[in-house]
């Protein structure tokens, strides 16, 4: 198949290439897909995008005009994607799944301990010739309540390592996780989870139930000071609503890999260009806030799961015979 892939970096390129090993024509383009960059699919039957690539219905109804039958996504969200509309135009959605729930947990982890120690604040006072402990004063993770919003196999293995720094696991899901359970994790209501929690983990899918799940209404039901991470999807999360939370003292810490407007921010060199967005701008002044570019899923590992998963779902769609574990369809989430 004639392949147009966007959003396309350097690694993209060449994880993507050694997985297909010619088996597709494959069109490397750095745009973004959007109705304005679509018209570079002409003449190709499928596309491959990304988690900021624009799927909506005129976008989609255009690729179907030019030919395009398969939405070839290296991701496992799907929320781009107006899945009514590719039912419409009688295009395909496939997926991948699965990757590497570790590096997205361990990614996690990973910056609940720097925003506790501070690691990165002493990182760069050290450079600097500056030894001093002063506001550098951590705690201790043992005995601590971490709430895990979201038990899938991310969540999962977040609980899992959590459990060996002897923390109290909390968790939230519709469909609660048995592997949770057995490590001693207790499930609770969403109020109850954000109550009794010193920290908050984000790992469900972005959704119309938990868009903004996090919101001024919810944030007053927390502890003051609490720790909030997340590594899922932005639109979890009212960015204003945080600021204001932030500047109160009722988040004491946040982390965030993923950001509801990061479509023309994440992934990009803005070193040079002053960064019109406010919202994040303030953000980025809080001496308690990490933030990382969408960087969690980017391991080795992952990268080429991606790669090899997405071409493996190009193949067997031109065979007729597309993975329906890997398969997105609007009739599939209303079952």
């Amino acid at each position: 198949m004639k392949v147009a892939v966007f959003s396309t970096k350097s690694y993209d390129r060449q994880f993507l290439e050694a997985a297909n090993d010619n088996k597709h024509e494959l069109i490397f383009l750095e745009p973004r897909l959007n109705l304005s960059t679509c018209i570079l699919a002409h003449e190709c039957s499928a596309v491959c995008v990304f988690v900021n690539d624009e799927l909506n219905r005129p976008t989609i109804t255009q690729l179907a005009n030019e030919g395009v039958q398969l939405i070839a996504l290296r991701c496992a969200g799907f929320n781009n994607v107006d899945l009514q509309a590719a039912k419409d135009c009688n295009m395909s959605v496939l997926r991948v799944p699965a990757y590497s729930p570790y590096a997205v947990a361990e990614h996690t982890v990973g910056m609940m301990l720097t925003l506790n120690r501070k690691m990165h604040r002493a990182y760069n006072r050290v450079r600097e010739g500056n030894f001093s402990l002063e506001g550098l004063l951590g705690f201790d993770l043992h005995g601590r309540t971490v709430g895990i919003v979201g038990t899938g196999k991310i969540g999962e293995i977040v609980a899992k390592i959590l459990k060996g720094f002897g923390t109290k696991l909390l968790g939230y899901d519709v469909m609660p996780n048995p592997e949770c359970k057995e490590i001693g994790m207790q499930y609770v209501s969403l109020q109850e989870l954000f109550a009794a929690s010193d920290i908050i983990s984000l790992h469900c899918p972005l959704m119309p139930e938990t868009y903004h799940i996090i919101n001024d209404d919810t944030l007053q039901q927390m502890k003051d000071g609490v720790m909030l991470i997340n590594t899922s999807r932005g639109a979890l999360i009212d960015a204003p609503a945080v600021v204001a939370a932030l500047k109160s003292g009722k988040i004491g810490y946040l982390g965030l890999d993923v950001y509801e407007q990061e479509a023309d921010l994440f992934f990009e060199d803005l070193s040079t260009i002053v960064i019109q967005d406010d919202v994040f701008q303030r953000l980025l002044t809080f001496p308690n806030v990490l933030i990382t570019g969408h960087q969690a899923f980017f391991t080795a590992e992952a990268v080429q799961t991606i790669a090899e998963t997405t071409i493996r779902n190009i193949t067997e769609f031109e065979a007729g015979q597309p993975a329906p574990q890997n398969t997105v369809s609007i009739d599939r989430l209303r079952r």
